[in-house]
């Protein structure tokens, strides 16, 4: 644990680009499975305009908090300064223009199960995906423009996307974390009102296993917390890897009941939890039952991989994002 000095990091940034491929799980497919089908990448090849991105370090919430650099074990974790700039740079152009957005919801098939894409596979945890690895369970359909009948691929649930014709039936909107323009059926689509601006972000890097929150304040991006985190861990059937991509915040809970893996019981409750994905939420230490209170701090934190999803923190830095970061608004971006 450290305290900062304020900061300004300024970088002219020329393109943005990242990868991602995502899973989540399905028990109740029962479709065939097209064999060998190479699992493709994800990527944005849009250019961004030059354009600057400031950072400055105005810290809300300063517990627990982490070096630009910082040792782990016999080898040094990092922010990933560049990767986090062409993010943020990422938010900025999307907003350069009015713009209406949506988020694209599909939380346990509540807006029904998609359409079967012509070629899929299933992944580890015996589940239908499309050939880019987003599972069809929770997942929204995407149809080529020319295309009505059979979608192309599958999106996240808690996606952000712009909305660019708002027609009866199928809604022409374009991806924010991948490359493309879609028709997607309105059930699929929560519209956020035409006001809307983000300008509160939460960047958790999987690699380095650690949070950063950031608000825009007139031209800054101002960081307001650089925190230790613990992510989803790839283990079927029950753990699976927090996704990539650009989600947000869709609900909050204080409590998020969980359930023992493989069971009906409870298996405990996660504190101020806030979620952006299928079952993936930013929350505090887990308490298992018995214990009823909340535990603060967990050694385990900024570790490696081993949550079901989701994206721990400190209990009380999770509380800070539950009041900080309001519903509807707020970004959630998950990199590698």
């Amino acid at each position: 644990m450290s305290n900062f000095r304020p900061a300004i990091i300024t970088i002219i940034i020329l393109f943005g680009t990242v990868f991602g491929v995502v899973s989540c799980n399905d028990n109740t497919s029962k479709y065939p499975v097209a064999e060998n089908i190479p699992e493709k990448r994800d990527s944005v090849p849009q250019e961004v305009k030059v354009r600057e991105a400031i950072i400055e370090k105005d810290f809300l919430y300063d517990k627990y908090t982490l070096e630009d650099t910082y040792p782990y074990k016999d080898t040094v974790r990092i922010f990933q300064w560049e990767k986090i700039k062409k993010m943020l740079v990422l938010v900025d152009s999307i907003q350069e223009s009015p713009s209406s957005y949506g988020i694209l919801q599909n939380r346990k098939n509540k807006n029904g199960e998609a359409p079967l894409v012509d070629v899929f596979k299933r992944n580890s945890y015996k589940n239908v995906t499309d050939t880019f690895g987003i599972e069809r369970y929770e997942g929204i359909p995407l149809f080529a423009i020319t295309d009505s009948v059979t979608p192309m691929r599958y999106a996240l649930d808690g996606s952000l996307v712009k909305v660019e014709i708002d027609t009866t039936s199928l809604i022409k909107s374009s991806t924010i974390y991948f490359d493309g323009n879609w028709n997607i059926p309105r059930k699929y689509i929560r519209f956020l009102p035409d006001t809307v601006a983000f300008r509160k972000v939460m960047l958790v890097d999987r690699t380095n296993q650690n949070i950063a929150t950031f608000e825009k304040v007139e031209e800054k991006w101002l960081v307001r917390s650089m925190n230790p985190a613990t992510t989803g861990l790839h283990k079927p059937p029950h753990m699976q890897e927090t996704p990539l991509g650009i989600f947000v915040i869709q609900e909050k809970k204080e409590k998020m009941i969980y359930l023992e893996d493989n069971s009906t019981a409870t298996g405990g409750f996660a504190p101020y939890a806030n979620r952006f994905c299928n079952g993936g939420y930013i929350h505090g230490v887990p308490v298992n039952v018995p214990r009823k209170t909340m535990i603060e701090y967990s050694p385990t934190l900024g570790t490696t991989p081993r949550s079901h999803m989701c994206v721990r923190n400190a209990t009380s830095h999770s509380k800070f994002i539950f009041d900080w970061a309001p519903v509807g608004e707020s970004l959630v971006i998950v990199i590698e």
